[in-house]
This record gives structure tokens, C-alpha cells and sequence, in this order.
């Protein structure tokens, strides 16, 4: 009877160890797909049995054009839209940036990371990526400031009370002010009424620069 027991301890030991070798463990947490096989199906070693996701972020490609690739930094920010759902927008990172730049299409590759904690998002989807470059610093004027004439567009600076014409070009228009590129330095004073009066080198009396001297007066 001993020996029959130990026999059949073996036979248990066996039969586990080989249920072991045919148990497969999934190497993280995640969701599993539709299986690709049946019960029955021959497998080895190479067969593709499943397809497991980890779901919690998603990695997106894209390409950037080379004149930003100098601008774009792992750990940037950006936003992504979901093709199919654009009225939805994730927020993710730069995860990793190509060493090099496609000579076909003259752009650089690099790889988003974007959080889904939702499990609203699935592998495969097509994003639409927005990332933010900070661009160049203009001056910005009132829209009054701006005069034509036959060689442009140009403001009347003062300079030590005196009216200089500099010429601008304009950048952007936007509600209240308009970017301009110009020989303007941040503070400096341009006129925007009475510009029809100014001329080159004519003194310029700024408006209520009288009452203050006035309130001044009688301060004193």
C-alpha cells in the first residue's frame, strides 16, 4: 500500500509540474483581447495566444516638423484629441523624441504618453496633438497707432517730446492691441491721437500732461 501511495505522490508531482509548464502568467496587469485560438488548437512556443493591454496610459506617435524640432523636450506638454471624439481632450506628455529627421517627409518622430485613467481610450485610436511653442516677443500698440502711407504701415514714437516716424510691420491684429515688428523697445511711447497733426520732429504734448502740471502747481 506504501508503495502504491508514493507511486501515486509521483504521479501528482508529475501531473502538476507539467500543468505548471502549460499554465501561461501574464508578465504585467492589464486587459485581455479576443483569444485567437480555440481548446484543441496546436500551439508551440512561438504561437500568439493573446494580446494584453495595459490600458492605465496610452503611447501615441507623431511627427513634428523639423523647424520645431529643436523646441520639443521629453516631458513636454501637450493635448490630445481623439480623431473619432473631438470634443474630448486628454492632457500627456513627451515620453520619448527620434534621434533623427525623416529626409522624405522632414519630420521628426516622437512619442506622447497620455493618461487614461477612464479606461476611455483603446490602442490604435487616432489622435489629433496639440503642443504649445513659445514664439517671438512683439511690441504690441493700439490699433490707433497704426498709419499708412505710401511706403507702409508706421507709428510716430516720442522721443524726448518729440514725434520720430518709425516704420513697422504688422504681425498679428488682435481685439484691443497689434503685434507689430519694429524698432520699438518695450515702454516706449507712440502716439495714437491727434497723429494726423504729427510730423517729423514736431514737439508732442501728451493728453492731460497740462492738468498735471497744473494740480502740481497748486499742490505745491
Amino acid at each position: 500500500a506504501e508503495v502504491v501511495l508514493a507511486g501515486a505522490k509521483l504521479a501528482l508531482q508529475d501531473a502538476e509540474l507539467a500543468l505548471q509548464r502549460r499554465s501561461i502568467l501574464a508578465p504585467i496587469a492589464g486587459t485581455v483581447g479576443i483569444l485567437p485560438i480555440s481548446a484543441g488548437n496546436y500551439v508551440t512556443n512561438q504561437s500568439a495566444i493573446a494580446t494584453l493591454d495595459d490600458r492605465s496610459s496610452i503611447l501615441v506617435d507623431f511627427l513634428v516638423p523639423e523647424r520645431f524640432a529643436a523646441a520639443v523636450k521629453v516631458g513636454a506638454q501637450l493635448t490630445a484629441t481623439p480623431i473619432a471624439n473631438p470634443s474630448n481632450a486628454y492632457s500627456g506628455t513627451v515620453s520619448a523624441i527620434d534621434n533623427h529627421i525623416d529626409e522624405k517627409s522632414r519630420t521628426l518622430l516622437v512619442k506622447a504618453k497620455i493618461a487614461n485613467p477612464a479606461d476611455s481610450l483603446r490602442a490604435g485610436m487616432s489622435f489629433g496633438i496639440t503642443m504649445k511653442f513659445p514664439g517671438q516677443i512683439y511690441p504690441a500698440v493700439s490699433p490707433l497707432a497704426i498709419l499708412w502711407g505710401s511706403d507702409g504701415a508706421y507709428v510716430w514714437q516720442i522721443e524726448d517730446g518729440k514725434a520720430r516716424r518709425v516704420p513697422v510691420r504688422i504681425i498679428q491684429r488682435n481685439t484691443e492691441t497689434v503685434l507689430i515688428d519694429a524698432e520699438i523697445d518695450n515702454g516706449d511711447m507712440v502716439v495714437t491721437e491727434g497723429t494726423q497733426s504729427v510730423s517729423e520732429g514736431g514737439a508732442v504734448r501728451l493728453a492731460g500732461e497740462e492738468q498735471r502740471a497744473a494740480d502740481a502747481a497748486a499742490g505745491t
